[in-house]
């Protein structure tokens, strides 16, 4: 690997025999949230998930901090997205000519940053205490609307980190959507420490994707490639409001009463030239 020197600002850790260009970043300076460059995910799958919320994200530091609390009755954190996944808006009464019919999507929006070939960084700290996770990932606005994932995309997790202990999940490529013709390569995963900031990054190639840990290879997936455009995401969530009762668990419920943050330095985006 080799160091890109950022003014300022941590370095990246960019994978050697390429030539990079950066073409978009976040550094998280100033007082509050670039909303240029993020909106907040708070619908998934046509619904309006009930534990995410756009006030869990500050800016301190120089890093997006993003914390977990009860709001409303429920335990709650944020979800950062520089686009928009079609099918996640819920879906309002329309009508469609005489017939009165109705497409099951909801009303459409245009997407921040999306970009497709290069390497994408993010330099973060993981959380500390269990009933919540962390991921940086990447998602296509599409996905699903196609069986060719180079038209239609796929969803690239980069880093997913579900327990307190620094172990990180394996990083995945799904496609197919999210239905019945879902497939998912994985490969990878590693303990870290938690205590400590740590660089996950990204290499996507038209043939391939390179996943990498503190400037460490952690793996190739060559399936499931996308040569389409996608937006990036840097999210938590509350454990528990995937399972059948939709309700947070006991260790959530605790956590957010203790508190606990997941910092994220930077988020960086290269083109190879």
């Amino acid at each position: 690997m080799k160091i890109f020197e950022v003014k300022d600002h941590a370095p990246s850790l960019l994978p050697d025999g390429y030539d990079f260009e950066l073409v978009w970043s976040d550094e998280f300076d100033g007082d509050t949230l670039d909303e240029t460059k993020w909106d907040y995910r708070l619908c998934m799958m046509g619904k309006r998930h009930p534990a995410w919320t756009d006030k869990g994200v500050k800016i301190e530091n120089g890093c997006a901090v993003f914390s977990i609390f009860e709001e409303n009755g429920e335990i709650v954190s944020s979800q950062l997205q520089t686009g928009y996944n079609f099918m996640d808006q819920p879906v309002e009464k329309t009508t469609f000519g005489r017939d009165h019919l109705q497409w099951q999507i909801g009303k459409l929006h245009e997407n921040k940053f999306t970009h497709k070939f290069g390497y994408y960084e993010c330099y973060c700290k993981l959380q500390q205490l269990p009933g919540w996770w962390s991921a940086f990932w990447i998602q296509s606005p599409i996905i699903g609307a196609s069986l060719d994932s180079k038209k239609t995309g796929t969803e690239i997790d980069v880093m997913e980190c579900f327990k307190p202990d620094g172990t990180i999940a394996a990083h995945n490529a799904f496609t197919g959507g999210y239905g019945l013709d879902m497939h998912r390569a994985k490969v990878g995963g590693k303990q870290v420490d938690p205590s400590e900031f740590h660089y996950f990054g990204f290499l996507w190639l038209p043939d391939k994707y390179v996943f990498y840990i503190d400037g460490v290879e952690d793996g190739v997936i060559t399936d499931h490639l996308s040569h389409t455009e996608e937006f990036i995401l840097i999210s938590t969530e509350t454990k528990g409001y995937r399972h059948e009762d939709h309700l947070p668990t006991e260790e959530a419920k605790a956590t957010a009463k203790a508190g606990d943050v997941f910092l994220v330095d930077h988020v960086r985006v290269f083109d190879i030239k």
